[in-house]
Parts: structure tokens; sequence; C-alpha cells
């Protein structure tokens, strides 16, 4: 009987809203084969400290195992990456074993910090998940590191959606030779294994333990995820479904795997479909019926089941104890700060005596143990509330194949929100007859996708977003807008977020964002916002287009000191050869040696407020009062204008946690 092979599951450390779907079938799949998996979000040279202090302590053991070397888990850690002696001195190594466990320790330091990546731990074999394109850099490191991590090249996998887009860049900036599309075909991965002959890791259902093992939380919350169609009927320029998934399938068989989910990971509250074109299905019908048969009815709740007995359960089965302990953990800690008084300190002093305080010391037979003495407890006090579930086709339904029919049977479940493309102005007249037949049917809560940057001009995202503000009004619904910026699937302008397309610019591009940090992505419904945000007409968006960012992200606050107001005059000043010099400066969004461009003074004072940065206001709204950071800028923007300053900051690594003044 062959090994069970060891397999560890990569997903680079970009920030995602869903977790990796792909990769949670291949877990499900290598767990059918009988092999370990491991699932690791981050950077990988974390993983590998990790797992080098983890074996050191193996040996440790087994040299001297009077010592608790777990309990010394972090200065462990800590040396094997600094070889900081004075922390020789807390291991205390002495005895007669002394020299053994030095050179142990010293063994896996030197191994870490001199690199010597032919003693890295290995696995049998690794999957790297790639997503977006513009993700390019942080993948390729991550592919990178991960070559290190196996014995042989060819025990390293790459898929995803930037490997089968940029399949042929990817081979030749990494040497790995990537899968592209999806793993549709039995015994895809193993060929000459029979165990895998009749296997399609497509189907299979997902492996949910997997996300326990990792500390990266992704927003999307307890949620059933999968597909009803697979593909879509429609070939747009700027989609990459049609590259992705070929061929469209209008049903996919899922009532089995819920139930499988269900029995081994528990019931979810949510059923999130990743279909790019549902009601493209002429069994559409069917799927909402079947939707229906798993309990997501108008009107249905949930009430979350013992996730501890369900993380027990499986930790006595052995289903992924790295996943169920680190769950566990995590759960009793949850619980432990909804209890008071004698109660509380009883389940601490529990907790303290099977070392489950902190999760360096947390071991599975820790956990079972205490589990006896508090499952009483955990029953008693866990959250009980009742919850309403919610369907959401999260890739948006198309508004071309809305129906009456078909919108009546949306209505029948409990859809929320009800997201609809909005992707181009043509579809206007589509559009909109989708929004009111939603209404119709009681569907009151709708969001929409509108891309821009594409071959649209800006007054047409503005149109569409004044459309929704329009249809809102009209019918007394709510409809929540994410306009999506657009970035080529293909070629050097897909690796990056720098793109800019033909009726666009740097400082378009960035007004739109500046907006939209703000507001964290989001078009709320409500006249009075729209207008604010994005103006009241479109002359007024055109000068927000114009605005200095800073004066965006900080509208209250500028337009009380004055400065908006000044900033507004003096742009509207300027004769048309002056504007000539001035708004090409202006759209290319680069403010550094402006004065070496120009010597006019009405166009120096006007790029003067563009120098202003954020950190500039949030420095001085820290130290100074409103008085005095109102004269500190009106005197900045008096100074010199042959005094350089730049525009440094990077607008979209940044996520504005403050209340904005833009909201209120």
């Amino acid at each position: 009987m062959n090994e069970p092979r060891r397999i560890l599951l990569v997903e680079p450390r970009y920030k995602n809203k869903y977790p990796p779907i792909g990769l949670m079938k291949i877990a499900t799949y290598h767990r059918i084969l009988g092999d370990d998996v491991q699932f690791f979000k981050g950077d990988l040279k974390d993983l590998t400290l990790d797992t080098m202090t983890h074996n050191c302590i193996k040996k440790l053991n087994r040299i001297d195992k009077n010592q608790a070397w777990k309990d010394r888990f972090e200065v462990i850690q800590t040396y094997i990456k600094t070889k900081k002696k004075a922390l020789l001195d807390e291991l205390n190594f002495e005895g007669s074993y002394s020299i053994l466990l030095l050179n142990c320790i010293n063994s896996f330091a030197d191994t870490y910090r001199k690199r010597d990546y032919k003693n890295f731990p290995k696995w049998d074999r690794v999957y790297v998940t790639t997503l977006f394109t513009f993700y390019w850099k942080i993948t390729v490191e991550t592919i990178h590191y991960a070559k290190r991590l196996v014995n042989s090249q060819e025990d390293l996998h790459i898929g995803g959606v930037l490997a089968s887009l940029l399949h042929k860049e990817l081979e030749e900036e990494t040497g790995i030779k990537p899968h592209q599309g999806l793993l549709d075909q039995p015994g895809i991965l193993d060929p000459d294994n029979p165990k895998a002959q009749n296997i399609v890791i497509d189907d299979l259902p997902l492996d949910y333990s997997i996300l326990y093992e990792i500390d990266y939380e992704y927003p999307t919350g307890s949620a059933y995820f999968t597909f009803m169609t697979k593909g879509c009927t429609r070939k747009c320029a700027f989609c990459s479904v049609p590259i992705l998934e070929p061929s469209y399938k209008p049903k996919i068989d899922t009532v089995d795997k819920f139930a499988e989910i269900k029995e081994i990971f528990g019931e979810q509250q949510h059923l999130l479909l990743m279909d790019n074109n549902v009601l493209a299905s002429p069994k559409f019908p069917e799927i909402v019926q079947e939707i229906k048969d798993m309990g997501f009815v108008k009107g249905a709740t949930y009430v979350e089941p013992n996730q501890l007995d369900i993380a027990v359960r499986n930790l006595k089965t052995g289903f992924n104890d790295i996943g169920y302990v680190k769950r566990s953990f995590k759960l009793y800690h949850k619980l432990f700060k909804r209890l008071r008084g004698k109660t509380q300190q009883y389940y601490y002093n529990t907790l303290d005596k099977y070392q489950l305080l902190q999760i360096k010391t947390t071991t599975k037979e820790g956990i079972l143990n205490a589990y006896e003495e508090l499952k009483g407890f955990y029953e008693k006090y866990r959250q009980k509330d009742s919850k309403q579930r919610y369907v959401d086709f999260n890739q948006g339904t198309d508004a071309r194949y809305v129906t009456d029919e078909l919108m009546k049977l949306m209505s029948e479940i409990p859809i929320r929100p009800l997201r609809i493309a909005f992707d181009y102005w043509g579809i206007k007249d589509k559009y909109e007859n989708a929004v009111r037949l939603a209404a119709k049917y009681g569907i009151r809560e709708l969001s929409n996708y509108i891309l821009y940057n594409f071959v649209d001009k800006p007054d047409e995202l503005y149109k569409r977003l004044e459309i929704n503000v329009r249809l809102n009004e009209e019918l007394g619904i709510e409809i929540y807008s994410f306009p999506m910026k657009f970035i080529p699937l293909f070629g050097e302008d897909a690796k990056s977020r720098d793109y800019i397309g033909k009726h666009w610019n740097k400082k378009y591009i960035r007004a739109i964002q500046s907006v939209l940090n703000v507001t964290k992505g989001i078009v709320a419904p409500g006249r009075r916002f729209f207008e604010k945000a994005f103006g009241k007409d479109l002359n007024e968006f055109h000068e927000i287009l114009y605005m200095p960012e800073t004066y965006i992200i900080y509208r209250y606050f500028f337009e009380g000191i004055g400065l908006t107001e000044k900033w507004r005059q003096q742009f509207h000043l300027l004769t048309d050869e002056e504007k000539k010099t001035a708004l090409p400066i202006i759209e290319s969004n680069g403010f550094k040696e402006y004065h070496k461009i120009t010597q006019n003074k009405n166009i120096l004072g006007l790029l003067k407020h563009y120098t202003i940065k954020k950190e500039d206001v949030k420095e001085a709204q820290a130290k100074m009062s409103y008085e005095r950071t109102k004269r500190h800028f009106n005197k900045l923007i008096k100074e010199d204008q042959f005094k350089e300053l730049t525009l440094t900051y990077d607008f979209e690594e940044e996520v504005v946690r403050k209340k904005s003044a833009l909201t209120g």
C-alpha cells in the first residue's frame, strides 16, 4: 500500500472576497485518494518558518522528551529566524543532552537563514491557485518560492484565472507549464492512478475545512458556494468567461453535493451562486425549484448548528486535524467572551488545564479532553438566534434574458440582492425593463456592476449611475451600484491596474477611485448622496473629474475652509490658451515638476492645489485645531509657487476606515 502523499494547497497573499473554490475541490479529491492535505494563504516564507519550527520541536522532543518544547514555540521560532544567542538562555539547554539540543536548533537556523533550499521542508505535490491578472507580481513571486518546496518542478501545479489567461507568459516567467481552464475530465491530475480514473474534480463538493487552517477570514461568511450552470452564452470582449469556461452547461447537479457538505461541515446560512449567466439556461425553472428544495424559500431562516460538535466529530474521525484544532480553539475562545462570573472562571480553568489558552500549546488531545467537560456549557451559551437566509447570484444576471416569467420565479426565492449587470450604455432599455420587473414582483434590494474604462466615455458612467437614482425614486427600491474598472485580459496591460481606456486618462480614473475610496466602492441609493459624490449634472461631474483628489476625499473639510471654492474659481478663470497647458498636466495626474512646464502664474496658482496630500490632511487634523488647520492650508496654497511638493500616495492600496467627510 502506497504512503499518503503530502499535498500543499497555496493561495497567494492578496486580499480577496471569495475562498479558492478550485483548491477546495482539489482538497476533496486528495482526501478521497487518502492523501494528507494542507492549505496555506499568505507569504510562503512564513509557512517555511512555521514548518521548520514544528519539525525542530519534534526533533528536540526525541532528544529530550522531558522538556515542554511546544511551550517555547515562539522562542524557538525566533531563534531559527534570527539566531540571536540571547534566546538560548531562555531555552536553557543544559544537562547531558545540551550539545545535541544546540546542534539540532542550529541546523534548522542555518538552513533557514542561509536559504539552504535543498533542506527546506518539502511536499509531494504543491498547487498554487491564481486569481486576477493584475496580481501578476505577487503570484509570480509565490510560484518561484513554491518551486523550492517540491523535489521536482513536475510536482508543482498552477491553475486558475491568471494561469488560464496568461499561460504563455506565466510559463516563460516561471518555467512551470500551467493548467488551463477547468479540471473537468476524469483522471486529469493522476492519469496513472486507478483510484483517480473516474473522478471529475470539477464535480466534487468543496472541502470547507481547509479554510479553518488559515488566519485570513473571507468576508462572505457562512455560505454554500456553488454553480448551477457553467459558462456563458455571450462572447463579450471584456469578459474572460468564454476562455475560462468555453462550453455552456445549462444545469449542473447540486443537491447531492449540498447533502454531503451539510453532513460533514454543517448547515450553511446563505447560498452564493457563482454562475456567469444563469438566466440563459432553459432549465432555470428547475434551478429555482432545486434552490427551494435546499431550504431557500421566501422567508427562510437559519439557526447555526453547534460548530464545536461538528469540529470535535471531525477531529475524532481524523478529518483535517490541522484545520479543526484551530477551529476548535477559536470556538472555545469565542464562547469564553460571552461568559460571566463563576461560569467564566470554571471555563477558563478548564482551558488552562488542557493548555488551550494559546494556539501554540493547543493539541488535538487537549481539545477532545476539554470537550468532555465543556460541551454542556457550549451548547447552553452558544448563539442560537434565528437569522434570515439569502440567495445571491453573485456574478450578476443578464438583463437581456430577463422576462416577466423569469423574474416571477426569482421572486419566489429569498434573493438578496438581485444583481443585474449594466456593463454598457447600449443595454439601457433592457436594464431598465429588468429593474422594473424586479420591482413589480417585490424585489426591492438590487445591486449592479457598472463597467467603466473600457470603450465607454466618462459621461456614460455618470448617466448609468444617474439612471439608478431615478429608478430608486420612481419605484421605491434601493439599487447599490459597484463601478468596476476594466483591465485587459491579455498582454502587459493585464499585469497591473494601470490600464487607461481610450476615452479616459489618469486623472479621470483617480477622481472616480477617490470617490469610491471614500464610499468603499459602493454608490449608495439616494439622490443627495449621488449628487454630492458625482455632481448634480454632467457639468458638475466634469468639474469633479478635474478636482484635486484630496479635495474629493475630504470634500466637506476643504469646502469648509474655502479652498474648494478657491480652486473652482481659479479653474474656471483659465483662458482657453491657458487650458491648453494646464489640462494636460492635470489629466496626466503628474504634479511633481509642473513648475518646469510653465511660468504662467494663473496655472501655477491652480496647480498648487494638487500638491496637498492625504497625509498632510491627516497630520494637520491630528495636531491642530480647525482654525489652525484652515490657516495652515490656506497659507500652503499661497506659498511660493516654485516650491516642489509631490503627490506620491497610492490610492488603491489604502482603505479608508474613518467616517468619510463625503458621507457626512
